[in-house]
C-alpha cells in the first residue's frame, strides 16, 4: 500500500524501519453534537523537529490537536512514547509531558505577565524561567504589564513562553503567527526554530513559508482524515500536490 493510501486508511504514515515516533494516533475519531469531525485520522510525529498539520479550513485540525489533549470526547488509539494517552482526562494528559499554545492565544488578559506565567507552572516539572526569558527578554522587563495590553506579537510570545516554562516533550503549537504582521510572523518563526531544537513540535500553520522553514514532515488533513504524510520539502516542491491538498501553490 502507498503512504498516501495508508494515511487515507487510518494507518500510521510511518513505515517500517521508520524512527521510533514519540507520538502515534491510529484510527482516532471524534464526534461532537452529532458531527462526526475525525474519521478514522491516524500518523505518527517523530521525535525532535517540526511535524506540520496542515489542511484547509474546517478539515479538522484543531479537532485533532484537542483529541490529543482529551479537551474532545475521542476513540481510537493515541500514544505518546508508546504510553496510552486516549482514556486520559486533559489533566493527566499535560503531566505526561504535553503543552499547549491554543489558537487565539487564550491568555489571562487581566493578569499580569508573570501571574500568567506562574499559573502555567506544573507541579513536579523544572520551572525553566531562565530559559524563557532568554528566548523572550522583552517578557522580563514587561513582567508587571497586563497581559491583555501587550501587542499581538508579544501576546503570541506569552502563549509559547507558558509551554516552555515547563519540561514538555511535546509542545502542541495551533496557528502561532495568525493575524501577525511580517515582521512578527519571523520574529516567532525564529523562537519556535530555536525551540524546535530541542523539543518536539506539532505545529498547525496556514502560512506555508513558516512551514518550509521550520517543519522536517508534514501532515495534511481533510475532512477529518489523513490526505498525505511525508517530508514536508516533498509536499511544498509539489506544485500540484500542494494546491490539490490545500487549495494554494
Amino acid at each position: 500500500m502507498s503512504e498516501p493510501d495508508r494515511a487515507l486508511s487510518g494507518e500510521s504514515p510511518a513505515g517500517p524501519g521508520s524512527p521510533d515516533p514519540l507520538l502515534t494516533l491510529a484510527d482516532v475519531h471524534v464526534r461532537i453534537e452529532g458531527s462526526h469531525i475525525l474519521q478514522g485520522i491516524g500518523f505518527d510525529v517523530r521525535r525532535n523537529g517540526v511535524t506540520a498539520l496542515l489542511g484547509r479550513n474546517g478539515a479538522g485540525k484543531t479537532t485533532t490537536v484537542k483529541a490529543i489533549l482529551g479537551l474532545v470526547p475521542r476513540t481510537g488509539t493515541i500514544e505518546l512514547a508508546r504510553q496510552d494517552l486516549t482514556r486520559l482526562a486533559t489533566h493527566a494528559v499535560v503531566r505526561r509531558g504535553v503543552g499547549y499554545a491554543p489558537e487565539d492565544r487564550e491568555i489571562f488578559s487581566g493578569l499580569s505577565v508573570s501571574d500568567n506565567l506562574r499559573l502555567a507552572e506544573r507541579a513536579g516539572s523544572e520551572h525553566e524561567y531562565g530559559r524563557v526569558f532568554e528566548l523572550f527578554p522583552e517578557l522580563r522587563s514587561r513582567a508587571r504589564q497586563a497581559a491583555g495590553t501587550l501587542s499581538g506579537g508579544q501576546q503570541q510570545m506569552l502563549a509559547i513562553a507558558r509551554i516552555l516554562l515547563n519540561d514538555n516533550q511535546l509542545l502542541l503549537v495551533d496557528e502561532p503567527t495568525k493575524g501577525l504582521a511580517p515582521k512578527l510572523v519571523a520574529d516567532v518563526a525564529d523562537v519556535l526554530d530555536r525551540v524546535a531544537a530541542q523539543t518536539t513540535v506539532l505545529l498547525v500553520e496556514q502560512n506555508l513559508a513558516v512551514v518550509r522553514r521550520l517543519a522536517d514532515h508534514a501532515v495534511v488533513v481533510e475532512q477529518g482524515r489523513t490526505a498525505w504524510a511525508g517530508p514536508a520539502a516533498e509536499l511544498l516542491d509539489d506544485e500540484d500536490r500542494t494546491r490539490a491538498l490545500l487549495g494554494v501553490s
